[in-house]
């Protein structure tokens, strides 16, 4: 579904993508993994077209999407939940959904978008509750679901989530796992994921990546990146009961 050949990414003459070849298959979770600064967010800006790489390619369902603009992607089915959420702080919470689904009004119409809304809040039932807040007003976790909920409106057959879980209480950040693991269950999305939270992530995941210094450096099944004494070592610490659970 999504396959990066060789994809080099430069800031000025700073290259922070080096020679990244992956895959995602339609239905799956992938993980990708790393410490701050590997490159992880520069890695999905550049599926996004929000970075151009300067060499290599990435193909969606068979189309070379490198060079595509960032609303161009989105139209065509690959939506990003950014890193700190970057919400539309002074509008209220319907009105960022409502923005997430800018890309849809032309095609599908107020009323197929306002029924989208609706499932939305049957995912997310507290943003009902505060649909005319602001949403600068919302706490963490429910400015979290409100960046999911707004990248979800656009129907994505892809989504990117980055460092969801950052910044929240654990509590909280049980709520964001359980729902990513809803929408894998309930929709069969398929789910690109950057988290610090690695033990966790991968436990949700079918297959996963490692990435240090804008390298990918393991990458294989869940399970057998879990199993890795290097991985361990490098980024999984003492084993925790997975907090969806």
């Amino acid at each position: 579904m999504l396959r990066l050949l060789n994809i080099n990414t430069f800031y000025g003459e700073i290259h922070v993508l080096k020679n990244i070849t992956l895959h995602i298959q339609e239905g799956e979770i992938v993980t990708l993994i790393g410490a701050n600064g590997a490159g992880k967010t520069t890695l999905l800006n550049t599926i996004s077209g929000i970075i151009n790489a300067r060499a290599g390619q990435i193909m969606y369902n068979g189309r070379d999407v490198s060079r595509k603009s960032a609303d161009r992607i989105v139209k065509m089915g690959i939506s990003q939940v950014p890193e700190g959420r970057q919400i539309f702080n002074p509008l209220s919470v319907i009105d960022n959904l409502k923005l997430g689904a800018y890309v849809r009004y032309r095609r599908d119409g107020n009323k197929k978008i306002q029924r989208d809304i609706e499932e939305l809040f049957s995912l997310f039932p507290i943003l009902r509750e505060r649909q005319q807040q602001l949403a600068g007003t919302l706490s963490g976790g429910e400015q979290q679901m409100l960046a999911i909920g707004r990248a979800l409106m656009s129907r994505p057959t892809i989504l990117l989530l980055d460092e969801p879980s950052m910044g929240l209480a654990p509590l909280i950040v049980a709520e964001i796992f359980k729902t990513i693991a809803k929408l894998r269950d309930a929709t069969r999305m398929t789910i690109f994921l950057v988290e610090q939270n690695a033990r966790a992530a991968l436990k949700l995941s079918d297959r996963g990546y490692v990435m240090e210094t804008g390298k990918i450096m393991f990458e294989g099944d869940a399970a057998d990146l879990l199993e890795n004494k290097e991985v361990q070592r490098a980024y999984l610490g003492k084993e925790k009961k997975p907090i969806w659970e």
